[in-house]
């Protein structure tokens, strides 16, 4: 890890703060950290270029995403890989997510179904992969994913199960950085696309039959081991 933070006195904390945590969530998510990995304020704050206050502000909020725990006594580091961890976070998606889309569509409006709409025509066309970064989706494809999903989900009206879904994809969004990789049995342009017809069909059990599905599809890729293909 290298480079040094540098940013004006009047900026304050918590400018300061943001960029260590922005630094460090990029690292953690792009695998410049192994699992398991210590993250140690003392040293990254001596890397950083920032006070240990400012460096510790940063790692509890990424524990507080599940992007990192909390080590009694012994400060902070990457979670570890577990199988039963992500099928911990799987079955947490399972339970929730479908629910949730169920209530989206049932309360959505016209606003909600342009913004579904956008939100797959930008997925759709956003390449998955690309040569310069490597086997594992492209940035701009897992933005253009995540965008997708909550969309999908937002209509219910209930701030604390978006919060829920939030927190869930970020956990699940690090395994699928570790562990999955292309399955070229699997079309996910398709499901996306049945996701979205359901849910503006306002079809609430299809869309959530379907997204069930897609989520049990998701865990299976996320159970094989850091580097393989699944």
């Amino acid at each position: 890890m290298t480079g040094t933070l540098h940013s004006p006195a009047p900026a304050g904390k918590q400018m300061l703060s943001e960029q260590v945590y922005a630094h460090l969530r990029g690292a953690i998510m792009r695998g410049d950290f192994a699992p398991g990995d210590a993250l140690k304020p003392q040293d990254l704050a001596r890397e950083q270029g920032v006070s240990l206050a400012v460096t510790r502000e940063a790692l509890v909020r990424l524990a507080g995403e599940g992007l990192a725990d909390r080590l009694p006594n012994r400060g902070f580091a990457v979670p570890p890989y577990s199988d039963h961890r992500w099928q911990e976070i799987a079955e947490a998606r399972r339970t929730i997510e479908p629910v949730v889309l169920r209530m989206s569509v049932e309360r959505g409006d016209i606003d909600w179904e342009s913004r579904v709409r956008a939100a797959h025509h930008r997925l759709a066309r956003t390449p998955a992969y690309a040569p310069a970064e490597g086997e594992h989706y492209t940035e701009a494809w897992a933005e253009a994913h995540r965008v997708f999903h909550r969309t999908l989900l937002e209509a219910c009206g209930n701030r604390a199960l978006l919060e829920t879904f939030d927190r869930l994809w970020t956990a699940s969004e690090l395994a699928r950085r570790w562990s999955a990789h292309r399955n070229p049995d699997r079309d996910g342009v398709e499901e996306h696309r049945r996701l979205e017809e359901a849910a503006l069909a306002r079809d609430a059990d299809t869309a959530a039959a379907l997204l069930m599905q897609h989520l049990t599809l998701t865990a299976a890729a996320l159970t094989g081991r850091p580097g393989q293909a699944t």
